[in-house]
């Protein structure tokens, strides 16, 4: 394997980071992953965000914030369409 390099690994950090690269270009990029701080760093810091984000999405809203989003978006399409 070798070093896929800073610009390799950032363009594809998301696909690696879902699993979605082949185990050769997810070995290359884990292995530039272990040798460049930030690299490494910026990986962290979008594992940390996506993981955040998913634990948000599963939480379910509260019934009286869902009736107030729904009729502030149909105010906002009846103000539109007129």
């Amino acid at each position: 394997m070798t070093d896929c390099g800073c610009e390799q690994a950032r363009r594809d950090l998301e696909e690696y980071l879902r699993d979605e690269v082949c185990r050769t270009q997810a070995s290359d990029i884990r292995q530039h992953l272990e040798t460049c701080e930030s690299c490494r760093d910026e990986a962290l810091v979008n594992r940390t965000l996506t993981d955040v984000l998913a634990r948000a999405c599963a939480e379910t809203a509260p019934e009286q914030l869902k009736l107030m989003v729904i009729a502030r978006l149909r105010a906002a399409q009846a103000s539109h369409s007129a």
